[in-house]
Order: structure tokens, then C-alpha cells, then sequence
């Protein structure tokens, strides 16, 4: 006990100061991953690995190596005959670094200590020679880990614990291995993907993966349950224990016997007092490292975060698609108290009534028009509730509800990020009118525009106005789609995502058919939990896999809504739940490689056209533009200049394409069958 008095509050001091130093790293991140391909036994697929470059280089980065603002974030060294050592003291000089794949290549050996890298977020380790036990508590220290890929390699021993404990796991794969013994309780409600196949897993599948289908089991003779159509055997109950007695029948009182039970209780408590302590100093690190890691958590830190909720709703919005309609007035509760009425011949930038115009463009309007104005439900999109009003000055106007900014973002800078936004003047751009700001509402205000969002005008409407999509009609539209990008990136590009959520629901057409972008720059207003789940541009592979958010994935947005135009398909990749649409990068890809790019134009424009191969051109843009890895995704700039060389030929040749049946136009069935999913 004595001990234990001296050893509690040295250990609570000892980790105080540990806490308290901050960790330097002794080497530079381009040092580090040096010093890891030197411990390769075959790295010549590394030869863009060279001293005195830099691995984030937009003119020569590292392959494999996945950067954000010049930080290095990720590794994905997969199918590069790669052998020999993981140096994970290498990778821990690696502060941002939060994904790893190693998969496909030649790696032997017990699993790396890859456990000492308490941030990461994602390891692929699939394909490979490792073998051996993993520790029970291998993954004790990894609460960030989502994804463990550890399939196809040659694991024995039991599942770890700690796997199953694992808070924040989406995926996890262990098929093809040897691990034996019992299937852990994971009761995790974030796992949506689990395969422990081909294993020698043995027992009754646990009820909380009973949500699993049968083949995420298979190959497991000694596995029983209802899911397999296998009834598991009845536990044998053990006769009750014996009692101790004497030759005579009694009970025994042997003083030795009571003397041991004695020594062994205070024995017992004695563990147990140690054990507490030793708990407390743990629960007081962790608070105390909590604390600090709060305070001195970076810009940079908060950034890595975009790999946090991936459960989000589908972020299609619908707007026009599912109006209500019916005259609602807007509530007080809705559209915040109304002071006042404004005061005549308002400046811009002035409150009225809590609402700041931005722009006197469509006349001065305050709180108390709108609250005054009749509206139309539009629909309740990713950032909020969309509302039409007719204000009594004939000027109407959409009021969007922006529900979720980011956390502990003051009304100064909130008010800075309005009024950079309402400084944007470009024909492709809808330039918002005024916002209303309150710690519990916040509304934004944009000028109404009639014809509505491109998607309806693709997939919900198949009357008159949807043959005046011809393919005219559609470079026009993808051109201006250009500019806006084009300019947004120009003006924002301080920002990692200057768009960020372009989707033919943020596209509207004006009477003229050109297309005006809304719903942009709202990254820097949502809280880093919100992201994944609200911005389309975070669905690109790199910053749904491992966070990398930049620039790119505005062009993967682009790109998708290219041949979104072009094919007429409603993209499944606007959807969440993996119902309904259709998976048009995939499809194009394919028919690309088979060299039918013939049968993938929306019919209404594939019939009749003046100029296939400009449509043509075009198609192989928009699949440059949602290639998987950033790297060979066009930038934005080239993007720009090849849209851009496109033209219209005046005079040109009718030309007929045979189009097969089964790409006739899309029914809105198909297209929105994941609504009521």
C-alpha cells in the first residue's frame, strides 16, 4: 500500500510533464518517407521518391504519396512489388499522416507496430504475406480507426479484442485469413461493411452482426446461427460444485483453510486498490491530454477531421423536384423577430430588422417583407429548408435555413464570409442578396430563379421545356457551368474547396438557358463534422477515402455533372444509400474502354446531332475529370481551356447514331427510387 502511495502520484507528475512537452519531430516529412523507402527491400516503383524535392509538388509529387496543403496525409503504396520492412519509426515523424495502404504487394511477417500511429484513420494492409498472431490489444490506443482492411493475408490466432471496440469503425475485413476461436460482440452502429469469410472461426454469430448478410460468414464450418441455416449445438450444463466437507460429513474448519481465505481476500483488495490507482492515473492523462490536445490542436488537425461522420443523408436536394404546394407563412420562429420595419432608403450593407443586405440590386427589403411574404415550400436540402416569397414589392426570392455552420464561428466572421461571397459579380454566379444571422438561425437570401435547378429540368420534367435541352443547349450550359468554376476558382482559391458542393441541384437556368451556380463556398461556414455530410465534393475518392480535400475534387464534381448532361443518367454518386441511379462514372469508363461512347448520349441529342465528335470530346473531358486518383485528374485550369476549345459547328452534317432501346430516357423511377429509401 505504501508502494502504492509513492507510485500514484509519481506516475500522475510523470505524465503531466510527458503531456505537457510538446512533441517535436526530428525529421522533415520528405526525411521520412526517405528513411521509409530505404527499408523496402524492392522500391523501384518509388523513383519519384529523391532527396531536395518536395512530395507534395503540384509539378512532381511523390507517387503514392497523398497531400493536403502541402502536408503529407496519406499513403497508398499498393500493387508496387513492394517487400521487405515497414519502418514504422519513419512513419511516426509523419504528423498529419492519417491513411495507409500497402495493399497487393509482398510484406511477410507479424503485423507492423502500425499501432503506434494513434491517429490513423484508415490501414489496407490486404493482399500481403503478413502472418501471426495480432495482440488482443493491438488496437487498444487507435479511437480514430474507420477502415481495417487485413483480408488475403495468412493471420492466426483469434480476433483481437480491440477490434471489436473500436468506436468509430465503418469497415472492416478480415476474409481469407487464418484467425480461429469465437466471432466478437462489435456492436458498433457505424460498421456497414464486414466479410469474415474463409477463416476457421468457430461458435454462434454474435446478434449485433445479425444485420450482416450470410456471405460475410461463409467459408467457416465451425460458425452456427440462424443466418447460416446452421443450428448451433445446446450448451452441456455443468453439475454444481462440490462443497468441501470432512470425512465426517460436516462442513470443514480447517484454520488453515480460513487463514488462506483471509490472506487471499486481502491479497484481493490489495490488487484491487493498485488496479484503481493505476485506473485514475489513466483517466487523468487522458483528461489532462484532452484538455492540451484541444487548446493546441492546429488549423491543419481540424482539417484532417473530413473523414468523420460518413453516415450522412443523401445529399440530393429536393427542391423542385418534391414541392409542396401550398401558401405557408413563414414563422416568427422560422425568420427570427421583427423589430421594426426598415427605415426607408436603406444603405446596402445596412440591418434591417436583423437581415444585412448585401446588394440593393432588387430593391431595399428587410425581416419584416419577409415575414410579411407568402411562401412556397421548396424543399429541406442538405444545408437546410428552401423557402419561396413573393415579398409585397413583387420581388421574390428563396430563403434558405443554413442549419449547421461551423462550430463556434463568431458573427464577425461569419459576417466576413457573407460579405466575401456577396462581393462575387460573374454571369454564372448567383451572387446572394442579404443574410440574417442569430446564434440559433441563420438565413441566406438569393433572387429567385424561374426555370429552376438543372436537375429538374434533366430528370423531373419530360414535357415541352425538356426538348429545349437539345445539344446546343448543353455546351451552352457546360460552358457556363466553366466560367462560373472557372471564376470561383480565381476568387476563392484561398479556400480548399472554392466550390464545393456543385451538383445539378445547385445549377439553375435562367430564361436564356444559362446556368447560374449557388450553394458555393460554404465549406469555411459548416463545422468540420459537417462536411462529409453536406458538400458533394467531399464524395470524390480521395476525400471520402482518405480525407484529402482540395481543389480536385471540384473538378470530380464537374466532371460528373459533364456526363450528367451528356448521357441524361441521374448519378448514383449524388446518393448516399447506394439505391437508385446509376453509377455514371463506371459506366462511362467502361463503354470508354470498349469504345462505345456511341451509346451513352441521352437520346434526345444522340439522334440528331451536328457535330459528334465535339460531343465526344467533351464525354472524354468529363472522364479526365472523375478519375479516381487526384493525380491524374485534370486541374481545373486544363479542364477550363479544353471545355472552353469546344465549339458549336455551324452547318455541320446531320448525323444519325444507332442508339439501342435499353438507353432510352430515364424514368424518374429510376432516378429517384433512393428518396424514399
Amino acid at each position: 500500500m505504501v508502494a502504492a502511495r509513492l507510485i500514484g502520484p509519481s506516475l500522475v507528475v510523470l505524465s503531466i510533464v510527458l503531456i505537457l512537452s510538446p512533441r517535436t519531430y526530428s525529421i522533415s516529412q520528405s526525411d521520412a518517407l526517405l528513411k521509409l523507402k530505404r527499408s523496402f527491400a524492392n522500391s523501384q516503383a518509388l523513383e519519384s521518391w529523391v532527396p531536395s524535392s518536395d512530395p507534395c509538388s503540384n509539378e512532381a509529387s511523390w507517387v503514392g504519396v497523398v497531400c493536403y496543403n502541402g502536408i503529407v496525409t496519406g499513403l497508398r503504396l499498393g500493387k508496387m512489388s513492394l517487400s521487405g520492412k515497414i519502418d514504422v519509426d519513419a512513419l511516426t515523424e509523419i504528423a498529419g499522416l492519417r491513411s495507409l495502404s500497402f495493399v497487393n504487394n509482398s510484406f511477410s511477417g507479424p503485423i507492423p507496430e502500425f499501432n503506434r500511429l494513434g491517429a490513423l484513420k484508415a490501414i489496407y494492409l490486404s493482399g500481403n504475406q503478413f502472418s501471426g498472431e495480432i495482440p488482443a490489444g493491438y488496437f487498444s490506443d487507435m479511437g480514430s480507426l474507420k477502415k481495417l482492411w487485413l483480408s488475403h493475408n495468412k493471420f492466426t490466432g483469434t480476433i483481437p479484442s480491440s477490434a471489436a471496440h473500436l468506436t468509430h469503425l465503418m469497415e472492416l475485413h478480415l476474409e481469407n485469413n487464418e484467425f480461429s476461436g469465437a466471432v466478437p460482440s462489435i456492436d458498433v452502429p457505424t460498421l456497414v461493411s464486414l466479410d469474415l469469410s474463409n477463416n476457421q472461426l468457430e461458435g454462434k454469430i454474435p446478434p449485433s452482426l445479425s444485420k450482416f448478410n450470410a456471405s460475410s460468414f461463409e467459408g467457416n464450418s465451425g460458425l452456427c446461427g440462424e443466418k447460416l441455416g446452421k443450428e448451433c449445438p445446446k450448451a452441456v450444463e455443468q453439475p454444481p460444485p462440490v462443497p468441501n466437507t470432512t470425512s465426517a460429513g460436516g462442513p470443514s474448519t480447517d484454520r488453515g483453510s480460513v487463514d488462506d481465505q483471509h490472506d487471499g481476500s486481502a491479497g484481493s483488495r490489495k490488487k484491487i486498490i493498485v488496479v484503481l490507482i493505476a485506473l485514475g492515473v489513466v483517466l487523468l492523462t487522458i483528461f489532462i491530454f484532452l484538455i492540451i490536445r484541444m487548446r493546441r490542436r492546429s488549423k491543419v488537425q481540424q482539417d484532417f477531421n473530413v473523414l468523420g461522420k460518413e453516415n450522412a443523408s443523401d445529399p440530393i436536394q429536393k427542391d423542385v423536384l418534391e414541392t409542396e404546394k401550398k401558401e405557408v407563412q413563414l414563422s416568427r420562429k422560422g425568420m427570427g423577430s421583427s423589430r421594426k420595419s426598415p427605415a426607408p432608403n436603406v444603405a446596402k450593407g445596412s440591418a434591417t430588422c436583423d437581415l444585412v443586405l448585401l446588394s440593393d440590386e432588387k430593391g431595399v427589403f428587410g425581416m419584416a417583407d419577409l415575414m410579411k411574404a407568402a411562401a412556397e415550400v421548396l424543399g429541406n436540402g442538405g444545408f437546410g429548408s428552401s423557402y419561396k416569397a413573393v415579398m409585397g414589392n413583387g420581388v421574390t426570392v428563396v430563403v434558405k435555413r443554413i442549419r449547421e455552420t461551423a462550430d463556434g464561428k463568431s458573427k464577425d466572421e461569419f459576417d466576413a464570409e457573407m460579405w466575401k461571397l456577396g462581393r462575387l459579380k460573374h454571369p454564372n454566379i448567383l451572387t446572394p442578396l442579404a443574410y440574417h444571422y442569430r446564434k440559433d438561425e441563420k438565413l441566406l437570401v438569393c433572387e429567385y430563379v424561374p426555370k429552376g435547378s438543372l436537375l429538374y429540368l434533366l430528370h423531373g420534367d419530360r414535357g415541352p421545356s425538356h426538348g429545349d435541352l437539345n445539344w446546343p443547349v448543353r455546351l451552352k450550359i457546360i460552358k457556363g457551368i466553366a466560367k462560373g468554376m472557372g471564376f470561383l476558382h480565381d476568387e476563392l482559391r484561398s479556400s480548399g474547396l472554392p466550390h464545393g458542393n456543385l451538383k445539378s441541384s445547385n445549377i439553375l437556368l435562367n430564361s436564356e438557358y444559362e446556368p447560374l451556380l449557388a450553394d458555393y463556398g460554404f465549406s469555411s461556414l459548416l463545422g468540420t463534422s459537417h462536411v462529409p455530410q453536406e458538400l458533394f465534393a467531399c464524395k470524390a475518392p480521395e476525400a471520402a477515402q482518405f480525407g484529402g480535400i482540395s481543389p480536385k475534387c471540384d473538378v470530380y464534381c464537374l466532371g460528373v455533372v459533364i456526363l450528367e448532361i451528356l448521357t441524361g443518367k441521374f448519378p448514383s454518386q449524388y446518393l448516399s444509400n447506394g439505391k437508385g441511379g446509376t453509377d455514371i462514372i463506371e459506366w462511362v469508363r467502361s463503354a470508354i474502354s470498349d469504345g462505345r461512347e456511341a451509346k451513352l448520349f441521352d437520346p434526345e441529342i444522340a439522334n440528331s446531332i451536328s457535330s459528334f465528335p465535339e460531343m465526344e470530346k467533351l464525354l472524354h473531358i468529363g472522364a479526365a475529370c472523375t478519375e479516381t486518383n487526384p493525380e491524374q485528374r485534370l486541374d481545373m485550369r486544363e479542364a477550363l481551356r479544353r471545355i472552353d476549345e469546344i465549339q458549336m459547328e455551324e452547318g455541320a452534317e446531320t448525323r444519325t447514331i444507332d442508339v439501342s432501346p435499353q438507353f432510352s430516357a430515364l424514368s424518374l423511377q429510376e432516378g429517384y427510387s433512393a428518396n424514399s429509401g
